[in-house]
């Protein structure tokens, strides 16, 4: 009796945490968010194209598409991906580039990219260093979330619980809000 009645007095209390949204505002599933209007956390990491390795500060003078996602060959990951290619054109248009993040190594992104015909760089973040700084990872794998990256490197817009196959349309809205 005195365990069911413990538990309900969690369970109820969770729940009226809940309802009063006392977490915080930057913190988010997977972490602490990186704030809006500052410099976007740098980073280096291996990629399957190029020179083999990408940094955040290649791409100033251009918008960044930064976009975190679970795992290569997934449904959901590889509809997202596929939607990001057909709209690159568009994307190349308003000066932005895309770049795609997840633990997968560099030869699975390769694979990848080469299945789907992608034809941005995919990132391997296999230790989770950038996934972490960008509050995009729980349980070992990055969350699906994408943030904007304006041509100065500061953040300037992020999107937390895509839905992958509607996700391309909306960042290219958000991208032409940014841009007028």
């Amino acid at each position: 009796m005195f365990k069911h009645l413990l538990r309900n007095i969690l369970v109820f209390s969770f729940i009226l945490i809940a309802s009063f949204n006392f977490m915080p505002s930057a913190m988010a599933l997977g972490g602490i968010q990186p704030s809006l209007n500052e410099s976007a956390p740098d980073f280096t990491l291996p990629t399957n194209l190029g020179d083999g390795e990408i940094s955040l500060h290649d791409y100033r003078g251009k918008w960044v598409v930064l976009y975190f996602y679970p795992q290569d060959f997934t449904p959901g990951c590889t509809l997202e991906a596929k939607r990001f290619q057909q709209d690159l054109p568009k994307y190349h248009d308003l000066n932005a580039e895309i770049i795609g993040v997840s633990v997968d190594d560099v030869n699975s992104h390769q694979s990848f990219c080469n299945e789907e015909g992608l034809k941005f760089p995919l990132l391997a973040d296999t230790e989770g260093k950038v996934s972490k700084a960008y509050g995009s990872w729980l349980s070992g794998r990055s969350l699906r979330h994408t943030y904007i990256i304006n041509p100065e490197g500061i953040l300037v817009a992020k999107f937390l619980g895509v839905r992958p196959a509607i996700h391309s349309q909306e960042v290219l809205s958000e991208l032409n809000k940014l841009n007028n």
